[in-house]
């Protein structure tokens, strides 16, 4: 069986990682694989799978015209034209979605492919809601209620994907119905069963919805010795560690300052995933590191840390609670989307309460001393 996946990214961040880990047990089992993904560069092993679509210099062009137009995913269409002469060269018999907005394709010209090719199985793993919105990729943490009735006048046009001067989205959500709406042989795939519930009351809720949990790599992924805690000076501090692809408000950036200056004496909280300028602003108190792609890498920061802790105002079923649970460190999160779904109901907090997770920590720094 030939399989074509197609993703933002390869091989890196979540979704490149969940693709490629796909990837690697479809071809242990025999079959062919190709990804085609829009930005950045594949890892190394899996560059003679790999198809660029697009360039860079697209991707910059293609954002410039969301943040005036607010129409990312109906650009790109010389790519997406490309892209599919390609697909239809590979021809496969299992087409497999991820992510597709991130300023690389154009959904129209890829659906009207698709449609073309009703003998051809299709899986689509929505990794947020962008595809029944709008506008945006999540809308939880606003209560936005929009995505029900057709969107319009989006309270987050200034949210990824950023819009500085249209709100296009009522004409998006249109299209985007258009677009989705009848594939013969297409079978939507959530990571969590919050995700699976609002797929089922949106325009996409006619289509055959599985539930599949993100996996991780587990021979990586795995209580790893290293050297992280003698090179930054850590010692027998208790460690709360937090990781994200891109921080944000919305991902906690200032609950983990709070919890840094609550926690005191005796904790350290650092952060992975940060970039120089965000660096600059933070205090002198939290670690800071850049965002690592080495999966090697993040298991040792994993083992080394005391508590892995997740701050996040909306995600779907993030990997990064597995990947620090399957390394032994055990998990803290607020009650939010499918995050709790991987989290002992104990180490849940409410949103923003910063003074729990305190106390959580607390209790498991006098538990592990004892």
């Amino acid at each position: 069986m030939r399989v074509l996946f197609i993703n933002s990214v390869c091989g890196i961040r979540s979704t490149g990682r969940i693709v490629t880990d796909l990837a690697d047990v479809y071809m242990a089992d025999g079959h062919q694989c190709k990804i085609a993904y829009g930005r950045e560069n594949a890892p190394a092993e899996y560059m003679d799978i790999a198809y660029r679509i697009g360039t860079d210099t697209s991707v910059k062009i293609n954002a410039l015209k969301t943040r005036i137009f607010d129409n990312d995913a109906f650009c790109a269409k010389g790519a997406t034209k490309r892209l599919i002469e390609f697909a239809d060269n590979y021809d496969p018999d299992l087409l497999w979605l991820h992510n597709l907005h991130g300023y690389y394709i154009n959904i129209e010209l890829l659906f009207e492919w698709i449609k073309s090719r009703p003998q051809m199985e299709v899986r689509w793993t929505l990794h947020d809601c962008w595809a029944f919105t709008g506008h945006c990729a999540h809308f939880s943490a606003i209560g936005c209620e929009g995505w029900r009735s057709g969107c319009g006048d989006c309270p987050q046009k200034g949210e990824y994907p950023k819009s500085i001067v249209f709100d296009n989205s009522k004409s998006n959500y249109a299209r985007k119905k258009n677009a989705f709406l009848g594939v013969n042989n297409m079978t939507l795939v959530t990571p969590s069963h919050w995700l699976a519930d609002l797929v089922k009351q949106s325009f996409l809720g006619a289509y055959p919805t599985e539930v599949v949990h993100n996996t991780i790599d587990v021979d990586v992924f795995v209580p790893t010795k290293g050297d992280f805690r003698e090179r930054h000076g850590l010692g027998k501090t208790f460690v709360v560690l937090g990781v994200a692809s891109a921080w944000s408000e919305k991902k906690g950036l200032s609950d983990f300052v709070r919890l840094s200056l609550l926690l005191g004496e005796g904790f350290r909280v650092v952060l992975v995933g940060l970039t120089k300028k965000q660096i600059k602003t933070m205090p002198h108190g939290i670690l800071c590191i850049e965002r690592t792609n080495s999966k090697k890498e993040l298991a040792e920061i994993y083992t080394a840390a005391d508590a892995f802790v997740n701050l996040t105002y909306e995600d779907t079923y993030p990997t990064v609670n597995l990947e620090a649970t399957a390394c032994g460190t055990p998990c803290i999160t607020y009650r939010t989307g499918g995050s709790v779904e991987s989290v002992p109901e104990e180490n849940v907090a409410e949103q923003g309460d910063v003074e729990a997770v305190a106390r959580m920590l607390k209790g498991m720094k006098a538990d592990k001393s004892q």
